[in-house]
């Protein structure tokens, strides 16, 4: 993934960030016992996230739209625990809450490679998407026409610098026994770094969704 972390001087870490009300350097503990028991029948992509603590590295935020913000606390590993609230306030009523954590990228080196993926009959974007024999079904858009990708510009701060991460994804699914394993594909753009497509990369994310009452500040 990009690096989107800098160093530890000078670093502000007080502030409490989006709907968990967490500080950069403070904690999260994430109970995934629930969502053990849900996969139980299954077999996922990779091994299930472990309970424990989630240390924050990171805080990113993106207004969706008028009524909806997205929230994202990061640790050291790229790990993320993404929060759908209506404001991104610190205490605000939550929607929904799901993990993601790195799982393979790709960097395509030339426009033919890029098109492969993003152009208009690219992979992402497709009604589904075998990741190595593994497949998952598009989540967003409905038909059999490859659907339109979702973009953003994500403003993430690690408590010494703020950056702007464009970026351009479609989100996947798949039945894990009682739930459903989450495949995000990312292509993300530095624009503070001011790189072309060429410099960018595809990221590969597994996620789950959990419940509220399973992630609390510590």
């Amino acid at each position: 993934m990009i690096g989107w972390f800098g160093g530890n001087k000078n670093k502000t870490f007080a502030a409490e960030r989006g709907p968990l009300g967490v500080s950069i350097g403070g904690a999260l503990e994430i109970d995934f016992l629930s969502l053990e028991a849900d996969a139980l029948t299954g077999t996922p992509a990779m091994p299930l996230p472990k309970s424990g603590p989630f240390i924050i590295a990171a805080y990113g935020q993106v207004q969706l739209d008028a009524a909806t913000t997205l929230s994202r606390y990061y640790d050291d590993e790229h790990r993320m625990v993404q929060v759908m609230s209506a404001s991104g306030a610190v205490g605000e009523a939550i929607d929904d809450v799901s993990f993601y954590w790195p799982w393979d990228s790709v960097v395509p080196v030339s426009h033919s490679e890029w098109n492969r993926w993003t152009g208009p009959n690219g992979l992402i974007g497709q009604p589904s998407y075998d990741a190595d024999g593994i497949l998952f079904n598009r989540f967003w858009g409905e038909g059999p026409e490859r659907a339109e990708l979702v973009e953003f510009v994500e403003t993430i701060d690690d408590g010494e610098v703020q950056r702007s991460i464009h970026q351009t994804c479609m989100l996947y699914y798949r039945p894990l026994g009682r739930t459903r394993e989450m495949l995000l594909l990312n292509v993300e753009r530095d624009l503070e770094q001011g790189q072309s497509l060429a410099g960018s990369s595809i990221e590969f994310l597994i996620g789950y969704g959990i419940a509220p009452a399973d992630v609390r500040r510590v």
